[in-house]
């Protein structure tokens, strides 16, 4: 096309083999029919648009992705999946855990799965530097909310550890919107007896959060106690990225140390180099294990892009530094399951800790789909669903 008109451009050789230069070509190959069927549906259910409109993939009431300001906002405008047990029909399964009884400074994180759904309608499917759509790609979809109890916190987590149990026996890749972290626990107990083998953690925050108790209470502050405790999540394996700063309690600095876990700070992270960082990181996490669980709290990026969050620490990572973490940690391990914890949306500035948020669950999703690892069939590590739950014993 470029050849023939004269006021068309053509790629410069400089970019021959640029990033943006990969987007272009793999734009081309990607199909566009999970658009069309959408386009279709949306007509069916939705009604023809009026004779006016001349874009006849319109519909008169607003179903699927567009228009992005309208519409029930369920995640990235995914199915919402009343029936529960259909998850594993889907290639990913995203659901909200609306607990913020373990907080212990501000609450607010049992609005963000809300706050999460919300601003998510801000993006397509289409990732443009990875040439990824994810409509196009695999299947996905939102199951809503558990049902946590505020007022028992150990109810809560019995609660959150069925739901996860039944989501990740499924098969479908399960994606969990805190919520406070102490869901990390839970969500961790209810994968553990799934899995043949042991499970790494990498833990992105700038708090340990491995203390045993916090207010004589298993709160937010205490879910790698007790998670690494369970046989098969062993301590070794648990590595704590981004550490630091005035909110890491003793307590948790003393059971990291007793336990052997590998902590990197930002000024590690700094002075070995993000990606010789990540080389560490994942090697221990993988080390031994069959499967690695990530748990990203949002407050291990700078207080001045997350303000919407609990304990927010200046000093953190930077936005690009936090997406090329999960970006490597998705293609580099077997990712089993995935957490985003302690978005609080009454303390959010237009929504930017949200969309950052969202920002990494689709960044994690895309580098699956890209790696080769998303659809996937059943691993060879998932172990069929037991018959008990040892956590309700």
């Amino acid at each position: 096309m470029s050849d023939s008109n004269p006021r068309f451009g053509k790629l410069r050789p400089e970019l021959e083999n640029s990033q943006a230069a990969d987007a272009l070509r793999k734009e081309a190959e990607l199909s566009s029919q999970g658009w069309l069927n959408e386009v279709k549906r949306n007509k069916e259910l939705g009604l023809e648009a009026a004779p006016s409109i001349e874009d006849r993939t319109i519909s008169t009431f607003a179903r699927g992705e567009l228009p992005h300001f309208a519409g029930i906002n369920t995640f990235l405008k995914m199915p919402y999946i009343e029936d529960v047990h259909k998850a594993g029909e889907y290639d990913v399964a995203v659901f909200g855990i609306p607990l913020d009884t373990g907080t212990t400074y501000r609450p607010g994180t049992r609005f963000g799965p809300q706050g999460i759904r919300k601003i998510s309608a801000l993006y397509g499917t289409y990732y443009f530097e990875m040439g990824v759509d994810l409509r196009e790609q695999i299947t996905m979809c939102d199951l809503g909310d558990v049902f946590v109890i505020p007022a028992n916190i150990e109810k809560a987590f019995d609660q959150i550890s069925r739901a996860v149990s039944h989501v990740f026996a499924s098969g479908a890749f399960p994606v969990m919107l805190g919520g406070d972290h102490s869901i990390g626990y839970p969500c961790v107990r209810g994968i553990a007896p799934h899995v043949n083998g042991n499970i790494g953690i990498i833990h992105v925050d700038r708090h340990v959060d491995t203390q045993e108790k916090d207010m004589d209470e298993r709160m937010h502050t205490t879910p790698w106690f007790h998670a690494t405790n369970i046989d098969n999540a062993p301590p070794k394996n648990l590595v704590q990225f981004g550490i630091g700063g005035w909110q890491v309690p003793r307590p948790g600095v003393k059971i990291s140390r007793e336990r052997g876990t590998t902590i990197m700070t930002i000024t590690d992270i700094m002075e070995m180099g993000l990606d010789k960082a990540l080389d560490l990181a994942i090697e221990v996490a993988s080390e031994g294990t069959e499967a690695v669980y990530l748990s990203f709290d949002i407050d291990s990026v700078d207080a001045g892009f997350v303000p919407g969050t609990g304990w927010p620490e200046p000093g953190g990572l930077l936005p690009r530094e936090a997406l090329h973490i999960v970006n490597r940690v998705a293609r580099e391990t077997n990712l089993c399951a995935m957490e985003l914890v302690e978005v609080s949306p009454p303390y959010d500035v237009a929504e930017t800790t949200a969309l950052l948020a969202t920002r990494v669950i689709v960044d994690v999703l895309a580098a699956l789909v890209d790696s080769g690892k998303l659809p996937r069939s059943t691993p060879t590590w998932l172990k069929p669903e037991p018959a008990t739950e040892p956590w309700a014993l």
